[in-house]
């Protein structure tokens, strides 16, 4: 799972620097045909890693309630976020990887309730296929970033 957590580390490095390149404006715009917006694809992966892996284990998520209400599947931005709300976000993003990994190498991930993804119909059945499901999920959020990008320029 070394591999994993790479790709993953550098995956979160690369939205931290779109957040970092992007203003405030640009990541609540929800450009004409598109039903969200950039920081809310930020906040929807880090919700997402947060419930396949930790919840579907059995075990408490590091967000707070409110925050997965926001960017959980099928949420979508209901108002505007402020600059307090991406650095949270921007932390986030490295905090909760980390904490995931550490986790990981500890064997804290015992059990796990199976669970069909509606993205790909796939059923996770532990720790692994989750998080190697996580990669296609934020790979998945990074394409329609940048899609969202591109909208945002024109």
């Amino acid at each position: 799972m070394d591999f994993t957590f790479q790709v993953l580390n550098n995956t979160r490095a690369i939205f931290s620097k779109i957040i970092e390149n992007t203003s405030l404006a640009d990541l609540n715009k929800i450009p004409k045909g598109f039903n969200n917006n950039i920081i809310w694809n930020i906040g929807h992966v880090v919700v997402t890693e947060q419930l396949l892996v930790y919840k579907l284990s059995g075990l408490e998520p590091s967000l707070s309630d409110d925050m997965i209400n926001k960017y959980r599947k099928d949420s979508r931005p209901e108002e505007q976020v402020v600059q307090a709300d991406v650095d949270r976000i921007k932390g986030l993003l490295t905090s909760t990887l980390k904490k995931t990994e550490e986790d990981y190498k500890r064997g804290v991930f015992k059990d796990y309730n199976a669970y069909t993804v509606s993205t790909t119909g796939n059923t996770l059945t532990n720790i692994d296929e989750a998080l190697q499901f996580v990669l296609v999920h934020e790979g998945i959020h990074y394409g329609y970033i940048l899609a969202l990008l591109r909208a945002i320029k024109n």
